[in-house]
């Protein structure tokens, strides 16, 4: 159901149910989040990539799956979704950066796992849909990586009417951050991957922490105050010091060759 490979810093997370465009189910969701939290935790990972194998990204909820839901209590849909809600979540918050390799379909939850990426790259061919609505259900676990990503008036638009989008679409209102020819699709997202690489892997955990601590505050004394004590520990930071360092020393920081 799911490959997950770790070579150079690079970890490639791929669903790998082509036959059911990689629509996911409880036991996919259980997959994601192991992988996640190991990922989080192995040294050797600097950037995630999330991809699909086959002719599509994610598909959405596995139908046989959609059939035993129909069927639970209101504590098994509880604990079900909270399964998925803590899967999303943990990919959102991991501290390296993730990147969402983007073609074919992609919907229902499948937008999800676009949206909590930092980087989503899709090829021209993708189709977006947030389908819950005409199958008499809500987008609620998905709800705050798309609406963050897209908005809260184009989500009025899109979970209400569940009307297919294409990428084009996708890529103005903001699901998608690159749009790009199917064939530079790997090579586009590589270069991303080395842009990556050449960052601190402190830095960025760091820099997560503070895009999630700055978005939507006020502009004030102790937001202010905020990123001053932040910027002043990652300076006084090993990492910061071997950075600037390795900048006036006209040479490449030590984090620039990855484990394999």
């Amino acid at each position: 159901m799911l490959n997950v490979e770790v070579k150079n810093g690079v970890a490639r997370v791929t669903l790998n149910r082509p036959e059911l465009r990689n629509a996911f189910d409880d036991a996919l969701i259980g997959q994601l989040q192991v992988a996640f939290e190991r990922l989080e935790s192995d040294e050797r990972v600097r950037v995630v990539v999330l991809a699909g194998n086959g002719p599509a990204f994610c598909a959405g909820a596995d139908l046989n799956w959609m059939k035993r839901m129909a069927g639970y209590t209101y504590d098994e849909n509880l604990a079900d979704a909270q399964a998925l809600a803590r899967m999303l979540a943990t990919l959102d918050r991991l501290s390296k950066p993730t990147i969402a390799r983007v073609h074919g379909a992609v919907f229902a939850g499948g937008t999800g796992l676009v949206a909590a990426c930092d980087i989503a790259v899709g090829t021209p061919e993708a189709k977006f849909c947030l389908s819950e609505a005409k199958l008499g259900l809500s987008p609620a676990t998905i709800s705050p990586y798309v609406m963050r990503a897209m908005g809260e008036r184009l989500a009025r638009r899109y979970f209400l009417t569940a009307e297919i989008f294409d990428a084009e679409e996708a890529y103005r209102i903001g699901m998608l951050s690159a749009l790009v020819p199917a064939a530079e699709l790997d090579s586009t997202i590589e270069g991303l991957v080395k842009h990556l690489l050449a960052g601190g892997p402190e830095a960025h955990a760091k820099i997560k922490d503070l895009i999630g601590a700055v978005a939507h505050r006020p502009v004030d004394d102790a937001l202010a105050a905020d990123t001053a004590k932040r910027i002043a520990e990652v300076r006084s930071s090993p990492e910061g010091k071997e950075g600037i360092a390795s900048f006036l020393e006209k040479r490449k920081a030590s984090w620039c060759s990855p484990k394999s």
